[in-house]
């Protein structure tokens, strides 16, 4: 599979916890109860899978070939990426800190979650959106078979090396588990 297929895949598991983001942040935001665990495990999702595996492997392996292979990062599509990942990440520290004051004030922490959350959802989605649709498409006009082989195979060595073995399938299965949970959580709210 092509580097970026595999982007692309992770791009579909991002887009689902985001929906599950969403759910949640509107539960919160109508007054529902949330478990601590549902908003620590959907932060745990966004910061080790979203951000430091699959904005690691941007950042550190495909934008850097991309720079050699003549995008420009300064005032350029990689840049606005760049940025991009910044600011979730902004947005993801302050869900952290509303986590944090969850259990002793959650109504007004939930409400912080919630607005985070929110913005970063939208965010991500118009970043994935850029990505897919423009950044990905210049990658695959530029690099060769060869080296998107060699680009997935630096993305497997790289997961390995930012999560430790085996917390990929971790984080996937907890992925279908917290989906499972919120949508009855959600239906029960009906």
């Amino acid at each position: 599979m092509f580097a970026t297929e595999i982007l692309r895949k992770e791009h579909d598991a991002i887009l689902k916890m985001l929906d599950a983001l969403d759910q949640t942040s509107v539960q919160l935001l109508g007054g529902a109860s949330v478990q601590l665990s549902t908003l620590q495990d959907l932060l745990e999702f966004f910061q080790l899978f979203a951000d430091r595996c699959h904005h690691g492997k941007e950042e550190n392996l495909l934008f850097p070939l991309l720079e050699r292979r003549g995008i420009p990062r300064e005032r350029g599509p990689i840049g606005v990426m760049l940025s991009e990942h910044d600011q979730g990440r902004e947005l993801m520290r302050q869900m952290k800190a509303a986590v944090g004051e969850y259990e002793k004030a959650p109504q007004a922490a939930g409400k912080r979650w919630s607005e985070a959350a929110r913005v970063y959802s939208q965010l991500l989605r118009e970043h994935i959106m850029k990505e897919n649709n423009i950044l990905f498409r210049m990658a695959e006009q530029m690099l060769t078979s060869d080296e998107q082989n060699s680009l997935a195979a630096e993305f497997e060595k790289a997961e390995i090396e930012k999560m430790g073995v085996g917390t990929h399938e971790r984080l996937h299965a907890r992925m279908g588990l917290l989906l499972e949970e919120i949508n009855r959580t959600r239906a029960a709210v009906r």
